[in-house]
């Protein structure tokens, strides 16, 4: 049975806390909200408006703060003072303790805004001091007890591997694939990437929604066909090759000319000129760097692949 803290009681936090709860392990949630305590406390839940490490054996301290945005940027000063609170902790703490970021938070956050802010509070250096790593969720707010309990994927990332294995350790019972990072930015940008995905998705389909309607055609069944029918959508490892923009005949051909088709029927697409643009950005970075190559180095350059190869993808494997 593990000792666990939790830092902010919203629905994650809840959420964490509670799965944790259900599997066994000894459960603090800590918030600063009266509101929430109390609904915490009348669910006889162990609820305190502070975190104290002095007395405590090792434990986990997961952070599970709000981090809104405003505007294009995240807004961190909740985070950050829930962090700040943790640093202050681990000054009196006897026992090294693991500090989990599980918030949303961008990549670099772990390592930058946390482990500089718990070394400069506690006095302590991480790696002896205390633990440090990067666990994001994948709750969704309407299912997020089940979502915990019954995971499909968790993502871990630390520079350490016998904090990674505490992890594991931790996380594997409740099922789902494990995926394991050697830095916490990768796991904070798969979180963020996650998330950044479905959005697009979501509007890509709506900016096809958008012609549709125009044409005076019921865009489901549409959708549903392509779903089955595009190897984006079937196959999860398409397309997620970096740095290969596509080509071929088909993939030009239909981009651009169904951007002049939706002109013509005054329907703007936004999404599918960036998709073009972006398209083009890549293509011109690449044939830059054949040129430098070119003029930098005795040895031939690469050859640019086929459109069929620049299209492939490489199987993603655990990093574990």
């Amino acid at each position: 049975m593990a000792r666990i803290f939790i830092v902010g009681s919203g629905v994650v936090g809840t959420a964490t806390g509670k799965g944790f709860i259900a599997a066994g392990h000894n459960v603090t949630f800590i918030d600063i909200a009266p509101e929430r305590i109390e609904a915490l406390r009348a669910e006889g839940l162990d609820v305190r408006d502070r975190i104290e490490l002095a007395d405590e054996p090792p434990s986990f301290v997961f952070l599970t703060l709000p981090t809104p945005n405003v505007g294009h940027r995240y807004d961190l000063s909740a985070f950050e003072a829930g962090t700040a609170s943790v640093g202050e902790a681990l000054k009196d703490a006897t026992a090294v303790h693991t500090v989990v970021v599980r918030s949303t938070v961008p990549p670099g956050t772990t390592e930058g805004l946390v482990k500089g802010l718990l070394e400069e509070r506690s006095g302590k250096s991480v790696g002896e001091g205390f633990a440090l790593a990067s666990n994001p969720e994948f709750l969704r707010a309407a299912s997020a007890l089940d979502d915990f309990r019954w995971p499909w994927m968790t993502v871990i990332g630390s520079r350490s591997v016998r904090t990674i294995e505490r992890l594991r350790e931790l996380l594997a019972p409740f099922g789902g694939a494990m995926h394991t990072f050697a830095d916490p930015a990768a796991a904070e940008f798969v979180k963020c990437a996650h998330n950044i995905f479905n959005a697009t998705k979501i509007s890509f389909w709506n900016e096809m929604w958008l012609v549709a309607r125009e044409l005076g055609l019921d865009l489901d069944p549409i959708a549903q066909t392509v779903a089955r029918s595009a190897e984006g959508s079937f196959n999860p490892l398409y397309g997620i090759r970096g740095g290969a923009p596509y080509g071929g005949v088909c993939l030009p051909k239909d981009t651009q000319g169904f951007l002049g088709f939706a002109e013509g029927i005054s329907v703007e697409m936004p999404l599918l000129r960036a998709v073009v643009e972006v398209n083009d950005r890549l293509t011109e970075v690449l044939a830059r760097e054949v040129d430098t190559w070119d003029a930098t180095s005795s040895t031939p350059a690469p050859a640019e692949p086929a459109a069929a190869e620049r299209n492939a993808v490489t199987p993603v494997t655990d990093a574990a």
